[in-house]
């Protein structure tokens, strides 16, 4: 027995170092997907950091083996408990997860500003007709929703669907997380073109759901002058999420996948990619951005997909970006300063937002 644990600990610690060997950066970057809320360089450091103590786990694994295959069997009904108490408490660390209610990744808490509230088809959706208050980056902030859970100056001035009007899709850097009403994206082109902008937006929504919301609340609009959504590379992770309603090959509706509570929080921490999780991911993407494409252009409206960049592109973002938003989608790029985020929130500031803004009604007709 203390041969076979010794070989067997000999076999786990030259894997653990063939591992941290052959998990170099190119290989991080295809089943790493970017991150919103970290720089690449911190993301890069925490991987080489990572990769550094797995390699001294399996050095320390084959240098000790025979003490600890001693060890091992000096008592084996010590061992076999230990064994038993480990099986025992991931077994129990499930049982208490599954006694808490918990939320898809992209909405976290119940009762963060904006409030949100269940949507069958979507996943979630803002509360309507509600004046929230949050603080961030050191302000308090207003945030209202009219009776069609659209973010409006104040909840008594609603959105008006007889009216010409932008229409703005995406998530809470379109909604505006950390900014006031009149800082907003959509606020800020509408006041630069004259006209009266939608924002439609939601917190936390993937791709997918951008589009299934904007297919829901478009034909709503007598008059859609322009759709306006937003991508970012950052955020592609979402769209490979299946823990909210969501949408397959095809542009095919799919429930929310239950997994186990352990599972769904190892992702959350460690969020690992297969390679065809991401090629599907790809594809789906592709095909969401050209429906809403194609869906703005039917109704007479000018389409439009920005793109904010904080950061320049490497290998494999680069391969994200280009292969999803090919010529047939229009696009506008718009190169950002890493300093215009809020401060201790990853989200652009008003500086930021009002770039972003400027690029988008360059590209939009005035009426």
């Amino acid at each position: 027995m203390q041969r076979a644990i010794d070989i067997l600990t000999a076999i786990i610690g030259t894997a653990l170092v063939g591992a941290a060997i052959g998990a170099n950066q190119p290989w991080l970057d295809r089943h790493f997907l970017p991150s919103f809320f970290l720089p690449r360089h911190w993301y890069v450091l925490i991987e080489t950091a990572v990769r550094i103590v797995i390699a001294g786990a399996g050095i320390s694994l084959v240098v000790g083996r025979a003490r600890l295959a001693r060890l091992l069997t000096r008592a084996p009904l010590r061992t076999l408990s230990m064994g038993a108490a480990a099986v025992l408490a991931v077994i129990a660390a499930e049982l208490v997860l599954r006694s808490f209610h918990l939320q898809p990744t992209g909405w976290q808490r119940r009762e963060e500003e904006p409030r949100r509230q269940d949507d069958d088809t979507l996943g979630w959706v803002l509360v309507p007709g509600r004046t929230g208050h949050a603080v961030v980056a050191g302000r308090t902030l207003e945030y209202a929703t009219d009776a069609s859970g659209y973010r409006v100056r104040r909840v008594e001035e609603p959105v008006d669907v007889e009216r010409p009007t932008l229409v703005f899709a995406g998530e809470s850097v379109m909604f505006g997380e950390g900014l006031s009403w009149d800082e907003a994206i959509p606020a800020q082109v509408g006041a630069a073109l004259g006209m009266q902008s939608a924002n439609i937006a939601v917190h936390g929504y993937s791709t997918d759901q951008i589009y299934m919301r904007l297919a829901r609340e478009l034909p709503r609009f007598r008059r859609p002058v322009a759709v306006i959504a937003i991508f970012m590379t950052e955020l592609f992770g979402r769209n490979l999420d299946a823990d909210h309603p969501h949408l397959g090959p095809g542009l095919v509706w799919q429930p929310a996948v239950r997994q186990s509570r352990l599972k769904a929080l190892a992702t959350f921490l460690v969020p690992f990619r297969r390679e065809a999780t991401v090629e599907r991911g790809i594809g789906v993407t592709h095909e969401v951005l050209q429906a809403m494409t194609d869906l703005a252009r039917r109704r007479g409206a000018t389409p439009l997909v920005v793109l904010p960049q904080f950061e320049a592109d490497y290998d494999q973002q680069r391969m994200i970006r280009e292969r999803i938003l090919t010529s047939d989608i229009p696009t506008v790029t718009v190169p950002l300063d890493p300093d215009w985020r809020l401060a201790w929130d990853r989200h652009p500031n008003a500086r930021a937002a009002r770039a972003i803004a400027t690029a988008i009604a360059a590209r939009l007709p005035r009426q």
